[in-house]
């Protein structure tokens, strides 16, 4: 019993934080999603408006049109995430020199707060002094312009987001390849398997845990991007790169509507733990059960 209360009590200060930081604003938010609320309104008062906001949100042209295309944002920038970060790891496995410098170098990108990789992009695409716009000119002839340009634009957003977070799924992954025993490839080697058949068969499915946990993250995190994407593009030219998170900027501060932006933030949320389930259940589950019978 005295160790039960000496558990509760040093988990009592991490239960007060989630509570504080996590939970009560998340419940805050489903509370005003409910509600018509302009805080700066002439008569700032909620007003209990049911599910009008959900409602509005299933035939709201452009939350649709933000989600698919954040969708399509998602998908490109996590795959590649995740398999150029697998070949860095394999890469920076193996003993070369400057093997350090360039690690260290490679996870520059992550110390950097969004707003920072916004703006760092923002200069090196923007056509009269950028350094991507020039070498594209002068090596290609291609003129890039990403205020005019809905697919360059789109494509500049997801290379933005690649370079900035592959470190943290190369990091992710270094940690995982090391900790795999040597044993199960030699024994592979000695057999005769060649390089795929030891990737397929051992190095993935070992792997295959921190390689989901990594997905999740980055998933969670690009379906909620904002920052850089508002200071390189605003979410233009048009619509090209408002996704769900520049959505719910848009609608809660421009336009203060604060009930219906957190209706939105609750479908996304909705949508994120959805597809992390699928994930979960189709990659995850069914080897828990086989290994488990």
């Amino acid at each position: 019993m005295h160790s039960k209360k000496l558990g509760w009590l040093l988990l009592a200060p991490t239960l007060l934080i989630l509570g504080l930081f996590g939970i009560f604003p998340f419940l805050y938010v489903v509370w005003v999603s409910f509600h018509e609320w302009n805080p700066f309104a002439a008569n700032p008062a909620k007003i209990f408006n049911w599910a009008a906001n959900y409602r509005k949100l299933v035939f709201d042209a452009q939350f649709l049109a933000s989600l698919g295309v954040t969708m399509a944002f998602v998908f490109f920038a996590v795959v590649s995430e995740v398999i150029i970060g697998y070949l860095l790891a394999q890469a920076f496995m193996k003993d070369f020199p400057g093997r350090a410098f360039f690690r260290t170098i490679h996870t520059l990108p992550l110390i950097m707060a969004p707003i920072i990789v916004g703006s760092i992009w923002k200069l090196m695409t923007t056509p009269s002094i950028g350094i991507i716009p020039y070498m594209l000119k002068h090596t290609v002839g291609f003129d890039l312009n990403i205020g005019t340009s809905a697919v360059a634009a789109f494509a500049i957003t997801v290379i933005m987001d690649i370079w900035h977070w592959t470190p943290l799924v190369t990091l992710t992954l270094i940690a995982a390849l090391v900790s795999l025993p040597s044993e199960p490839f030699e024994q592979a080697q000695i057999d005769g398997a060649n390089k795929r058949q030891i990737f397929w068969h051992l190095t993935l499915p070992m792997i295959r845990p921190a390689l989901i946990a990594t997905v999740f993250i980055r998933l969670m995190d690009a379906m909620r991007t904002v920052d850089e994407v508002l200071m390189l593009t605003g979410g233009g030219p048009g619509s090209a790169t408002r996704y769900v998170g520049v959505h719910i900027f848009r609608e809660v501060f421009p336009r203060t509507n604060y009930g219906y932006g957190s209706a939105v933030s609750v479908i996304v949320l909705y949508l994120t733990i959805v597809i992390c389930w699928l994930l979960y259940v189709s990659l995850i589950a069914p080897r828990t059960r086989k290994g488990s019978s």
